[in-house]
């Protein structure tokens, strides 16, 4: 792209989308970049106010790179393309598959650390019953 004319291919309000149509026209092999990017990553307030960010191509990739843009990307995939059928995990303890996968509570562990300037070990569960209130770790035998 060095003596080439640039032309804007499409402006987009999110930094997000424009990375996307981008990284989908690089993948097929065609150059391509953003222009006014980090001014959105710095201000996304800024993103109107500017025109947004503008994905750039050259002139003469700029038909092809419109058509891959209008491709249709497919909503749904069968098992075969995915790999395996997801296994929704279900409660040990009743069957319910109204389960939540539960994490540790970042908030009373950063404020156990704040207040007692020492780190507390808070045990951790992967799910939780929304119907029984059970909790346990994860294992292959609780998958249906």
């Amino acid at each position: 792209m060095d003596n080439e004319e640039l032309v804007t291919l499409w402006r987009y309000r999110d930094l997000s989308e424009a990375l996307i149509a981008m990284s989908k026209l690089e993948s097929e092999g065609l150059e391509c970049f953003l222009a006014d990017d980090n001014i959105v990553r710095l201000n996304w307030y800024w993103s109107d106010l500017i025109g947004g960010v503008k994905l750039k191509v050259a002139a003469m990739d700029s038909e092809s790179a419109l058509a891959l843009l209008a491709e249709e990307i497919p909503a749904t995939f069968t098992a075969e393309e995915v790999g395996e059928e997801y296994r929704q995990p279900a409660c040990p303890a009743c069957g319910s598959l109204n389960v939540d996968f539960q994490t540790v509570d970042r908030g009373i562990a950063l404020l156990a650390l704040w207040v007692l300037a020492l780190p507390i070990p808070i045990p951790r569960y992967s799910w939780k019953c929304e119907e029984c209130g059970r909790r346990w770790r994860n294992t292959e035998d609780d998958i249906q």
